[in-house]
């Protein structure tokens, strides 16, 4: 019997500094119950997906940010959307800002959690590739601070066994990075779930414009291609005070093509049924890794971080 999963990418309109967390989880149970009546059991929401992108702002004092976090996943305020995906009998995957005190200290990440059918927390993930910069920058059109206001995540890439496969996640820039499907390629994975929050515009850069959504299909179908997995990518997108973030969530097949695709720069919900399996006959010929790979020539990936001319 086929193993299939249908599942919704949930992409957001733009939330604004003067948005409520209320208004948000309204929109995001809205999202939700069109998923629902569509018959997916899955719902990918955004990257931070709670609030605006602040990042894009500066802080003199952390503390300033603290509003933007999540003391507790659920909150007082995120309650009704576990409780409403418990009634619903649908899942879903949910990136946030979270503030958490361990070993005495503080700690701030970009994280997300994977949230089963019966409102339960299954898993949760972050971030590792942080992108930006952490010093401040006046004098550019925005800023992008990310390595100011989270730490890098600690939990690795794990995969979980869920909704019928094997599930993983990562968030936005992690995206880019070969190495994030892979390690999650080598534990098997089936089905990579990817919220993200992608400003238009470079601000490192003057790079064209199409370059943006180019790259990040690229990036979306060589990893789901590379290790025969479906890949998940929802963005939250529009005019955002005024910053405009790149749309064009999608649901990429392990084959490398894109099977669904949002149209608009608001909230939308696309889906599509995954066939499970569909990945496994790319595992098993030219990615079988047990047969193909030869790691004892990959050691400088895991021991070098700049690049290094030799010659």
């Amino acid at each position: 019997m086929a193993r299939t999963l249908k599942v919704a990418a949930a992409q957001l309109g733009p939330i604004h500094l003067a948005d409520s967390r209320r208004r948000v989880v309204a929109r995001l149970i809205d999202l939700m119950h069109e998923a629902a009546s569509a018959g997916c059991r899955l719902v990918v929401y955004p990257e931070l997906a709670l609030t605006t992108f602040f990042p894009r702002y500066w802080y003199d004092d952390l503390v300033e940010t603290d509003r933007f976090f999540e003391r507790e996943m659920p909150g007082q305020e995120t309650r009704s959307l576990f409780e409403e995906a418990k009634r619903l009998g649908v899942g879903f995957h949910l990136g946030y800002a979270e503030l958490v005190r361990e070993s005495g200290r503080t700690h701030r990440f970009n994280s997300a959690i994977l949230v089963g059918a019966d409102g339960v927390v299954i898993g949760k993930y972050r971030k590792i590739h942080l992108p930006g910069h952490a010093e401040h920058r006046p004098n550019i059109p925005f800023q992008h601070l990310e390595k100011r206001y989270f730490e890098v995540g600690d939990f690795g890439f794990p995969v979980w066994r869920a909704f019928g496969g094997i599930l993983g996640m990562a968030i936005c820039n992690d995206r880019r990075w070969p190495e994030t499907y892979r390690v999650l390629g080598l534990q098997g994975v089936e089905m990579v779930l990817i919220g993200y929050n992608t400003p238009t515009r470079n601000i490192y850069y003057p790079e064209p414009p199409h370059l943006c959504a180019l790259h990040n299909d690229l990036a979306l179908q060589s990893g789901a291609y590379q290790n025969g997995t479906w890949v998940v990518g929802v963005a939250k997108a529009g005019a955002e005070d005024g910053q405009e973030l790149m749309a064009g969530s999608c649901i990429v097949a392990p084959t490398g093509e894109i099977v669904a695709r949002a149209l608009t720069q608001e909230d939308e919900v696309i889906a599509h049924e995954c066939d499970l399996d569909l990945g496994a006959y790319i595992k098993n010929s030219v990615f079988n890794f047990a047969k193909h790979r030869r790691p004892e020539h990959y050691r400088r990936i895991a021991e070098q971080v700049g690049a290094r001319v030799e010659v």
